[in-house]
């Protein structure tokens, strides 16, 4: 059966009757019909004081191939609860964007998904529409004050808050606005992000409570005066409204596995353009109510890894029991040279490919933390090339399990599950930068200690934006770095584990809301295209209520 048929076949609990199982308490439940609910974040808050371990889940450098790191995350909270251990997943939210792009679809595969799998692709519970609005409304109130004779004396020129849709469009990337004569404004160039690399989405997946999120809305920078003063958008009295239309966006969403076991989906960043995680809020209420909070980042180490545990670690203050990394033995071939088709001596690229293992396993070992690698089994996986990798595994001092969950559900998780069970020990990670530094220091930190660059440069553009970096109240910021996912670098034709490379800092992007500069490197885009078959034209809804190529 397909992914679809699978989740279309599932046996869904009432998500209240699960919620009793986790002690969850039903008045605090926002139910959108029977198996989908949203929690009242300020539960949170409330008598119960958190006690479960976190398990962090990260990948080795994606492929065309996919890893499976949704899955395997999906599959060891069945795998925990199976053995007796309350145990909840924390999941970013599907964007249309690369849902109707590549994907089709993300949540989770065979028989470790959450479902209702065509709900949570498509729309949810309207999370990314009320960010969109919050975001645009912004945007519309800026060319507003402009028109009605701009007392702050916005440079037009200068305005660095962008318009947001949920969608790959590349002919939005960048566009002239108030075209068509004065009653439609002031012409000026803009350009649209998609959602998920929108400020106001990652605020959302950072707050911590409503006045939390009006005082990051207020924060955002909307650009600077003619005379260099920086314009915020609580200049514009516009925090109010937004934080309105984000009223019940704020609370995380709940729905199940197929094995009827609890996971929130809140909030979805990307990871190559964002901070690639899900809501803090989501993260703190899953730990308050299981054993074992398992949470998943976007792409690898480098992308998802780095900014969980620099940012997200670091704001929520979170220990860690162990990161999960993981692989398969078609992607390491991928990385040692094998592209598309196999050959007869595949094992010569699987051998060179934990060469990119070997790397991702350095990085979350850089933070302090211990790491169990995930085999992510497929059928034609061979006992001998099982046998490298978890050989080269051990060698490195590092846990290794056969994960079977895309064929086997919980069951096929056991082996890692244990593993983790194993490590009592909970660890507050070691960051790689200190927030005091500058920010090139912490570029230079990210890029050489975890890239494993040789050296950076900065783009005139990027100097520039340095400048303006200076001009606004950014100490003590984050840093989260925009780069392509197919590689370590900032190449995507460098596979492997590149070295004696440097990375080129195209332009600089202040999120002052939510308190991180981002740095562009290469060609990579907040607007993502589509491919030339997008998914999109394989989509059909049937009378029955069937959407097919999902």
């Amino acid at each position: 059966m397909t992914d679809y048929e699978i989740s279309k076949n599932a046996n869904l609990k009432k998500i209240f009757d699960i919620a009793k199982k986790y002690e969850i308490p039903t008045e605090s439940l926002k139910p959108f019909g029977d198996y989908v609910s949203k929690v009242d974040y300020r539960l949170l808050y409330e008598s119960k004081s958190n006690f479960g371990k976190l398990i962090f889940v990260t990948g080795i450098t994606p492929t065309p191939y996919g890893e499976g790191k949704t899955t395997t995350a999906i599959g060891l909270v069945d795998a925990l609860n199976r053995l007796g251990y309350r145990s909840l997943a924390s999941l970013r939210q599907p964007s249309l964007g690369p849902i109707f792009g590549i994907k089709g679809g993300a949540t989770g595969g065979g028989y470790a998904q959450v479902v209702p799998m065509d709900e949570i692709n498509l729309l949810f519970t309207g999370d990314f529409p009320a960010i969109e609005y919050a975001n645009n409304l912004l945007a519309s109130l800026i060319d507003n004050h402009i028109y009605h004779g701009n007392q702050l004396g916005i440079d037009s020129r200068k305005i660095k808050f962008r318009r947001a849709m949920d969608m790959n469009d590349r002919s939005l990337r960048s566009i002239v606005i108030g075209l068509g004569g004065s009653a439609n404004g002031f012409p000026r160039e803009a350009g649209f992000d998609i959602t998920a690399a929108s400020e106001v989405m990652a605020i959302l997946g950072l707050s911590l409570n409503i006045n939390d999120l009006k005082k990051k809305l207020g924060n955002i920078l909307v650009g600077f005066s003619y005379d260099k003063k920086p314009i915020y958008a609580k200049d514009l009295l516009a925090e109010g409204a937004m934080a309105a239309i984000l009223r019940n966006a704020i609370n995380p969403n709940l729905v199940q596995t197929l094995e009827n076991n609890l996971v929130f989906v809140h909030g979805g960043p990307f990871a190559n353009i964002a901070h690639g995680t899900s809501s803090i809020l989501s993260i703190k209420l899953a730990l308050k109510y299981s054993d074992y909070a398992v949470v998943e980042g976007g792409f690898a180490t480098d992308l998802g890894g780095e900014k969980f545990l620099d940012i997200i670690a670091r704001l929520g203050e979170f220990k860690i029991c162990a990161v999960v990394i993981v692989a398969t033995t078609r992607a390491l071939k991928y990385h040692g040279g094998l592209k598309l088709n196999y050959i007869e001596d595949g094992n010569k690229n699987l051998i060179r490919g934990l060469q990119n293992l070997e790397k991702h396993i350095e990085n979350m070992q850089t933070f302090g933390l211990k790491v169990v690698v995930a085999l992510n089994k497929f059928s034609d996986d061979t006992d001998e090339e099982i046998k490298i990798v978890r050989n080269f595994v051990e060698s490195m001092g590092v846990g290794f399990a056969l994960s079977d969950v895309w064929a086997n559900g919980g069951k096929g998780g056991e082996e890692l599950a244990k593993k983790i069970i194993e490590i009592e020990e909970e660890r507050i990670p070691r960051f790689i930068y200190k927030l005091e530094q500058s920010p090139k220091e912490k570029i230079e930190k990210i890029a050489k200690t975890i890239y494993g660059a040789s050296s950076v440069e900065y783009s005139q553009e990027a100097e520039a934006d340095l400048k303006d970096v200076s001009l606004v109240d950014m100490e003590n910021s984050f840093v989260c770095i925009a780069k392509t996912p197919l590689s370590l670098s900032a190449d995507p034709k460098l596979i492997g584990r590149p070295e004696d490379f440097k990375i080129t800092v195209r332009e600089v992007r202040i999120s002052h809301g939510a308190n991180f500069i981002v740095p562009v490197l290469g060609k990579i885009m907040t607007m993502p295209g589509l491919p030339k078959v997008p998914q999109a034209v394989k989509f059909d809804i049937l009378e029955s209520g069937e959407i097919q190529g999902i």
